[in-house]
């Protein structure tokens, strides 16, 4: 049984979570001004266009800013403190908010290129994560 919190799936980001789940991240980008962003919305942020393409994410970034959490908040994290989060800037542009696993909080500065990894916490949900890219 997973202990920590999940995301909801709703209409405007299922896609992105498929995408999860296939090994892949999936941002959303408008097909009227080209934006892309993160999270994912039913409107362009930009324009407000509803012509939205799902296009896949190189999955490679820099950590942005980080923070090391010393104190579980949920019970669920109890056995991973200290465990790290991060703003990633994706490599096409937006920011993501993840976890930085396989590191330790010395690791991190930023700048620090990283990669996704996957981890599938139930049969629908499989979160994307983040390592020091090799």
């Amino acid at each position: 049984m997973y202990d920590k919190p999940l995301p909801v799936i709703d209409r405007s980001n299922q896609a992105y979570w498929e995408g999860c789940r296939a090994g892949k991240i999936l941002l959303p980008r408008c097909e009227d001004c080209g934006r892309t962003w993160f999270p994912p919305s039913g409107n362009c942020p930009g324009c407000l266009s509803r012509r939205v393409a799902w296009t896949p994410a190189s999955g490679r970034g820099r950590v942005w800013s980080w923070n090391v959490f010393h104190r579980a908040y949920f019970p669920g994290f109890a056995s991973e403190v200290p465990y790290l989060t991060a703003l990633i800037e994706l490599a096409e542009g937006p920011l993501m908010a993840s976890t930085i696993v396989g590191a330790a909080p010395e690791d991190l500065r930023c700048d620090l290129p990283v990669e996704v990894t996957f981890d599938q916490v139930t049969d629908e949900i499989t979160l994307p994560k983040f390592r020091i890219a090799r």
